[in-house]
């Protein structure tokens, strides 16, 4: 049985629940997904599904060949199954097979943020602004020890690339269910810029 859906954040919002409360949400438009590709453990090593979503503008022949006629999808992704007895190509799926309260795992690229300093990327306090010190606010200060070991340990927090990173968030609540039109709401944020593309997969369970 197929777990997964491709989907697309689509921004925040907030909504009230029974009891009046407000919760923040995310919209993510989910699918339809059609199924491209069934891998098994006897032809592949593993048991899963490849899903294809969206429309491209474009696609090679060998793109379309493999999607055997089923159309020109914009990703293709693999969903990882325990089994793949009730799943064969042309499938699809969307939002009616997720429930109002159920458990999901969802995985999307963050926000890229560039190069960064120590500070804004992993919060360090910097340098005290008297006692001379004009030009060491944000500097990370000493970043290894003496003679020895004589070097920069591997694995130091330092300035560097931030962001633009495969972020997984789990046990995230589904608040509401929009089958008509291929939405759903999730309980807080989802990682990712507005229009970026997530993976939600069930994690089986109910809130």
């Amino acid at each position: 049985m197929l777990n997964g859906i491709i989907g697309r954040k689509l921004g925040m919002t907030q909504i009230y629940t029974e009891k009046g409360k407000a919760e923040a949400v995310t919209l993510v438009q989910a699918g339809p997904c059609t199924v491209v590709q069934v891998k098994s453990t006897d032809s592949d090593g593993y048991n899963a599904a490849q899903l294809g979503y969206g429309t491209a503008k474009h696609v090679t022949k060998a793109v379309k060949g493999h999607c055997k006629n089923l159309g020109e999808f914009e990703v293709l992704k693999e969903i990882r199954l325990d089994s793949v007895e009730d799943v064969t190509v042309g499938d699809k799926i969307d939002v009616s097979s997720f429930e109002i309260g159920e458990l999901v795992k969802i995985t999307g690229t963050s926000k890229g943020r560039g190069h960064a300093g120590v500070v804004k990327r992993h919060g360090f306090a910097g340098g005290p602004k008297t006692h001379g010190q004009s030009d060491r606010h944000r500097a990370p200060g000493s970043i290894g020890s003496c003679a020895t070991p004589g070097r920069v340990l591997k694995g130091r927090r330092m300035a560097g690339h931030m962001g633009c990173a495969k972020v997984t968030l789990r046990n995230v609540e589904i608040m509401k269910v929009d089958t008509k039109n291929n939405i759903f709401m999730v309980k807080g944020p989802v990682p990712g810029a507005d229009g970026g593309l997530v993976t939600i997969a069930k994690m089986g369970g109910k809130k």
